[in-house]
């Protein structure tokens, strides 16, 4: 039986779709792999999440198993003699402990990085239709960076081949090593049910965050925003791809 590298229980992911021009992701797209579409358009998605009760290779480790998370993600897909794998890359991830981000950068080399972040949840309550809320905040450049929607109501499954069943359904991880090779590794998890959010707070800051391939993008408005429910999920050991 294959041994996860990393179990945990990923929640309330708040994910913002952004419309991209592919060009702008080409540079970023690891060997091995192409740009996965939806009706023909390329997505970014701006999400934060909370990653609870987190094991490496089953230990927990202390002060490292409950934190935020907030990355910038674009789609991909590969195809092999066992069809095809759709899976996601990473432009930058953000993490509240350092030694996250450099276990991850030494494994995978994924784009981590460690600030200062918090994040507060408010589960709704469906019985009496009180709403909740979820917001991811973290800081940079001296002032604090804020994402937060509002939900109300019981999340159901998304509806098959809308937008956000085509964000949500990519079980693959896609990382360009530094030697130029790709490394894949699989993401377990069950279909996850979605809100609609009721209220969306973005930061005025947010594309200049991301710097200035990506500002264009995310000044213009969401072509969708849901929050996941989320659930336990496996990652499994990366390996390399075979690109003779």
């Amino acid at each position: 039986m294959r041994r996860p590298f990393l179990t945990a229980t990923w929640r309330h992911l708040l994910m913002i779709n952004y419309e991209v021009d592919p060009a702008l992701l080409r540079p970023y797209v690891p060997r091995g792999t192409e740009l996965d579409l939806w009706n023909g358009r390329t997505f970014v998605s701006v999400v934060g999440f909370q990653f609870l009760h987190t094991r490496v290779r089953g230990l927990a480790i202390p002060g490292h198993q409950n934190f935020p998370e907030v990355n910038l993600r674009f789609y991909l897909k590969r195809e092999d003699s066992r069809g095809i794998r759709r899976g996601v890359a990473f432009i930058q991830e953000l993490v509240p402990r350092p030694a996250i981000a450099l276990v991850a950068r030494w494994v995978y080399n994924e784009k981590y990085r460690a600030v200062p972040m918090r994040a507060g949840v408010q589960a709704p309550q469906p019985t009496d239709w009180a709403p909740g809320s979820v917001s991811y905040e973290w800081k940079s450049g001296g002032r604090w960076h804020t994402l937060k929607a509002g939900v109300a109501g019981e999340p159901s499954l998304a509806v098959p081949d809308s937008e956000p069943w085509f964000i949500t359904e990519h079980y693959w991880g896609y990382a360009q090593q530094r030697d130029g090779s790709t490394v894949e590794y699989e993401v377990e998890h069950p279909p996850w049910r979605v809100w609609q959010p009721t209220s969306l707070e973005l930061d005025r800051e947010l594309p200049a965050h991301y710097g200035a391939p990506f500002v264009e993008t995310l000044r213009q408005p969401p072509t969708s925003v849901f929050v996941a429910e989320g659930s336990e999920v496996c990652v499994y050991p990366g390996r390399s791809l075979d690109l003779s």
